[in-house]
């Protein structure tokens, strides 16, 4: 890996970390081309670790919320008359609702760095979950604004957060598509979508830095693929966020659909290998 690799991936990382359209497929699908062996831990490992640099976006833009939310969570633990404020609340769905994945990732860890990695699992995920985010812009009555979530909404969303797993999924696609199917409007949808995935990627991240550093990548290579993700995904945040108050995230499963097309028709013509 070269500085450049680390450049461009950590852009790649920044702008799909939270756009549904699946940061670990398209950094999949850039590092073969890229000439990095997709399968090697190590590789699977740089990937885990530069999202951190998009969470810290996230953890940045949405400073203000998390600390009331934490303050809140502290003081409903400390005194039961809190514990109905919504922010105290809000604290207990995100741990919860981030429990799934940490489990069901720990016990798929070596599906997931394995055969999961094949180009072919990428475009059918790419695909196959297009018309979920379909279905669930269509179906959601997208009725119900942040302030009236409740505990099984964010127990539903972090389970479907799991599917995530699968490079190709997108986690912020899986996400919002679940909260739009339980009747929450797409900018709800879209925050809660976030807040879960700071302790799923951080989490993630760490455990997987090990395994970055066991290979042919070092930590300079690490320190600018996360700070170069860092830079990108907080613009991609704040555009993220505007854009789904006004518009319909169907574009995004449209989009979805042709890469996995093109990526199967490279594969079908051995252009390109799926390992």
């Amino acid at each position: 890996m070269t500085i450049w690799d680390s450049i461009i991936l950590g852009i790649v990382e920044g702008l799909t970390e939270f756009l549904p359209v699946s940061s670990t497929g398209h950094l999949t699908i850039v590092s073969k081309m890229l000439g990095l062996k997709i399968d090697d831990p190590s590789i699977t490992g740089y990937t885990a670790v530069i999202q951190i640099g998009a969470i810290a976006a996230v953890v940045l833009y949405f400073w203000k919320d998390i600390r009331r939310i934490a303050i809140a969570w502290v003081r409903g633990i400390a005194k039961p008359e809190h514990r109905g404020e919504f922010d105290h609340r809000m604290g207990w769905y995100v741990i919860v609702g981030s429990m799934p994945i940490v489990i069901v990732g720990f016990l798929a860890r070596d599906l997931i760095s394995g055969p999961l990695r094949s180009l072919w699992w990428v475009a059918g995920a790419l695909i196959g979950w297009s018309f979920f985010m379909v279905a669930a812009e269509r179906l959601g009555t997208k009725a119900r604004p942040l302030t009236r979530i409740t505990l099984v909404d964010a127990i539903v969303m972090g389970l479907v957060q799991c599917l995530a797993l699968i490079p190709g999924v997108s986690r912020s696609g899986a996400t919002i598509s679940a909260g739009l199917f339980c009747g929450l409007d797409r900018v709800a949808a879209t925050r809660i979508a976030f807040l879960l995935g700071i302790p799923a990627l951080v989490g993630a991240g760490i455990y997987e830095l090990k395994d970055a550093l066991n290979g042919d990548v070092g930590v300079i290579h690490l320190l600018v693929g996360t700070v170069v993700s860092f830079l990108v995904a907080y613009a991609s945040v704040a555009w993220l966020l505007r854009f789904v108050a006004k518009h319909s995230t169907e574009i995004f499963a449209f989009y979805r659909v042709l890469l996995g097309i093109v990526l199967i028709i490279l594969l079908a013509t051995s252009t390109i290998t799926a390992t």
